[in-house]
């Protein structure tokens, strides 16, 4: 059975490299060079972290939203 899981990307400044992290997994986050690469390694860190119980019972994602501030 296969379950799906959101990864939250964003690109480092200082390095370029990709990072993602599953908001609801304490803990679940990895790198790479490319969206592939980071997208590979989080299937393994998603693995990982189930193995050892963590993010059984996270929360269900709802959405992003976007809100305006005053610059």
């Amino acid at each position: 059975m296969k379950r799906s899981y959101t990864v939250i990307i964003e690109k480092d400044n200082d390095t370029g490299m990709y990072v993602g992290e599953v908001s609801g997994i304490s803990g679940c986050h990895s790198q790479g060079k490319t969206i592939d690469e980071l997208m590979k390694r989080m299937q393994e860190v998603i693995s990982l972290c189930l193995e050892e119980g963590i993010g059984e019972d996270m929360p269900k994602f709802v959405g992003v939203q976007q809100v305006e501030v005053p610059a």
